[in-house]
C-alpha cells in the first residue's frame, strides 16, 4: 500500500458526491485530475471500490469500509494540523460556508482578506441554488450561507452586506434605444430562466406574477453561467444579476435593456442558524465581516453603483 492523503480525500469526495464532477468541483480540481487520482487509488485495491453502472456511480461494501476509513485518517490528519497550529498561538479550524451560485461572484472578496490572515484555516465553500444552499443550513451543515432570498420558516440571525441589482438583459444583436421601455416589452422578448429553487428564479417570478407580465417562457437553464452564455448566443433574453455580467457588459456582449420597474432589488446577505453556537474560526470571521463589509464593498464594488 503506497496511497497518499490526496487520494484519500479525492476518493472520500468522489464516494459522497458519487460524481467525478461534483468531486472536482468541490476540491477545486480538474475532472481529469481527480480521474487520475482515483485510478490510481483503486490499483492498489484487488476488489473494487466503486462500480459504474449507466453511468451512474455507485460505491461497493469494501468501498463503504474504506470511505469510513478514509474518513477517520483524514480527520486524524486535521486533529494534528489543528493542534500544530494551537500550540503556535494561531487561529486554526475549518470555516464552512454554502453559497448561493450568483453568490459566488462577490463571496471571495468578502472572504480572502480573512483567510489571508489566518493560514491555520481551512475554507470549504460549497456553491449551489438556494434550495440546496437552505438545505445545507436547516441541517446545521455549514456555519453560514449566503443568499439574496431569505428563508421563511428558519429562526436566523444575519448580517447584510450589499444590494443585489437584477435587470433584463440581451445579447448586443439588437439596438434598444429607447431611454425606458413600459412592460409590454415582455410580449415581444421570450424569457430564458433559472431551474426551480434558484433564489434569481424566485426573484423574478414574484415579479412576473405581482405585475401580471404576458412571459414567453422560452427555456430553462441549470446555472447562472448556463443562462449568461444562452443569452450571448441569443437564444433569448433573461432577468439576471448585475454582479455576474459585468465582463459581459464592458465586453458589449450583454446589454442591459432599460424597462419600467428595473432594477429588481434584494439583499445579499450572510445568515446562520439562531441560536448556534459558533465555533471560534466562525465568530472570528463574523467579527472581521462586520468591521470590513464596507470598506469591501468601497473598494471591490464601486463599478456597481454606475449602474
Amino acid at each position: 500500500m503506497n496511497y497518499t492523503l490526496n487520494q484519500l480525500r479525492v476518493f472520500l469526495k468522489v464516494a459522497q458526491t458519487l460524481s467525478v464532477t461534483k468531486a472536482a468541483e468541490e476540491l477545486h480540481l480538474t475532472q481529469p485530475a481527480v480521474s487520475i487520482q482515483l485510478k490510481n487509488f483503486q490499483d492498489q485495491f484487488e476488489v473494487p471500490l466503486i462500480e459504474v453502472i449507466n453511468k451512474k456511480i455507485y460505491v461497493t461494501d469494501f468501498g463503504k469500509e474504506i470511505v469510513e476509513a478514509a474518513d477517520k485518517i483524514l480527520s486524524e490528519v486535521y486533529a494534528i494540523n489543528y493542534k500544530m497550529h494551537a500550540h503556535k498561538g494561531q487561529l486554526t479550524g475549518k470555516l464552512k460556508l454554502s453559497v448561493v451560485s450568483t453568490g459566488k461572484y462577490i463571496a471571495p472578496y468578502f472572504i480572502a482578506d480573512f483567510i489571508k490572515q489566518h493560514s491555520g484555516i481551512e475554507l470549504l465553500m460549497d456553491v449551489t441554488n438556494k434550495a440546496q444552499v437552505v438545505a445545507s443550513l436547516e441541517k446545521n451543515e455549514v456555519d453560514f450561507s449566503l443568499v439574496s432570498v431569505l428563508p421563511e420558516n428558519l429562526k436566523i440571525d444575519k448580517v447584510e452586506l450589499m444590494q443585489n441589482k437584477l435587470f433584463v438583459v440581451g445579447n448586443s444583436e439588437v439596438s434598444y434605444e429607447a431611454s425606458r421601455y413600459d412592460k409590454s416589452i415582455f410580449e415581444t422578448i421570450p424569457l430564458i430562466y433559472r431551474e426551480p429553487g434558484s433564489g434569481t428564479r424566485h426573484v423574478m417570478e414574484k415579479f412576473i406574477i405581482q405585475n401580471s407580465l404576458p412571459v414567453l417562457k422560452k427555456m430553462e437553464l441549470t446555472s447562472n453561467e448556463a443562462v449568461k452564455q444562452a443569452v450571448i448566443a441569443g437564444l433569448g433574453y433573461s432577468i439576471m444579476p448585475l454582479i455576474g455580467i459585468k465582463n459581459e457588459l464592458v465586453n458589449q456582449q450583454l446589454q442591459i435593456i432599460p424597462v419600467e420597474g428595473f432594477p429588481i432589488t434584494s439583499t445579499w446577505t450572510l445568515i446562520w442558524l439562531k441560536d448556534k453556537k459558533l465555533s471560534p474560526v466562525a465568530n472570528a470571521y463574523l467579527n472581521y465581516l462586520k468591521k470590513e463589509k464596507q470598506n469591501i464593498i468601497n473598494v471591490k464594488f464601486a463599478w456597481f453603483e454606475n449602474y
